[in-house]
């Protein structure tokens, strides 16, 4: 059978989408129905089943995605071990992923401290959110990822090895200039009235609680399509937003912070495949391990 096939089928199941799909390995929709009805008709047995919202694997479906999936590692497994033996490499590149906060400042500094030790590591680094990262270590995409247990929460993964780095204590990002730029810790209460911003369903939820905890509601009024576009809405003074503490050391020179009073947290954590660990993957994780371990904080 033709993996090109096998690799669609995985990427619709992933994607729930026969659309998304097609976007994301740049073929025509027709196209990947093409492929997904041929693999249907080889089998003899349906893989998908539609419905108002996309697709979803059947049972029968369910079962060929994961052992198309480990194949499909496999094979891209031996493609880059055949280009490192041809190109005189130690060892494959280290794939990294991070949440977009962690990604801004923490993990770029622990690669920088592996790279004082050992120069001849090649490394890439994929910002993302914890349940796509997740969903890359398992695909075999990456090799380390540093997520958080943000809502909505990250699973309990056989497939994976997941380390506690620490807490994060997340932070009000506003203005310059704002009334309360420089005070705190600031109770939530105060904060009811203004206008909120968010990027992403994780964070808008860790606002909710701490609002309902202090007997009031955030009034997010404003949505930025990811976290850069949600800083430049808190520094043009559209809206403030809640943040990860991480990101106070690599925020934009227009944006300051103030903190809560009785913040909430969210626990950072790394996860790496159990399968085929990269040589290293460990060597990172001491470097991270040691970067939360002063402060104290970590992300999501």
């Amino acid at each position: 059978m033709d993996l090109t096939v096998w690799r669609t089928f995985v990427t619709v199941c992933r994607l729930g989408s026969l659309s998304a799909a097609a976007a994301e390995l740049h073929h025509t929709q027709s196209a990947v129905s093409r492929q997904i009805a041929g693999l249907e008709r080889q089998l003899g047995v349906s893989l998908v089943e539609r419905h108002a919202r996309g697709v979803c694997p059947t049972p029968a479906g369910e079962v060929f995605r994961r052992h198309a999936l480990a194949t499909l590692n496999e094979a891209d497994r031996a493609v880059r071990a055949v280009r490192d033996a041809r190109d005189g490499a130690a060892s494959r590149p280290l794939a990294v992923g991070a949440t977009p906060s962690l990604a801004a400042g923490i993990v770029p500094e622990a690669i920088r401290a592996l790279l004082e030790r050992d120069r001849a590591v090649r490394w890439s680094l994929l910002p993302g959110l914890s349940p796509d990262l997740h969903q890359r270590v398992i695909a075999g995409d990456l090799d380390l990822a540093v997520v958080t247990d943000a809502p909505p929460g990250l699973p309990h993964d056989p497939r994976v090895e997941r380390r506690f780095l620490g807490l994060d204590e997340m932070v009000v990002a506003l203005p310059l200039g704002h009334p309360h730029a420089g005070r705190g810790p600031v109770h939530m209460r105060t904060l009811a009235e203004q206008t909120w911003v968010e990027d992403n369903d994780g964070s808008a939820a860790l606002l909710r609680q701490h609002a309902a905890r202090a007997g009031v509601s955030a009034r997010i009024d404003l949505a930025a399509a990811d976290l850069l576009g949600k800083l430049a809405l808190v520094a043009t003074g559209h809206a403030i937003a809640l943040i990860p503490g991480v990101l106070t050391g690599a925020l934009r020179t227009d944006v300051t912070t103030v903190s809560l009073v009785d913040a909430p947290t969210r626990g950072v954590y790394t996860i790496t495949p159990h399968r085929d660990p990269h040589p290293t993957a460990p060597l990172l994780l001491d470097r991270l391990a040691t970067a939360f371990a002063p402060a104290g904080p970590t992300d999501s």
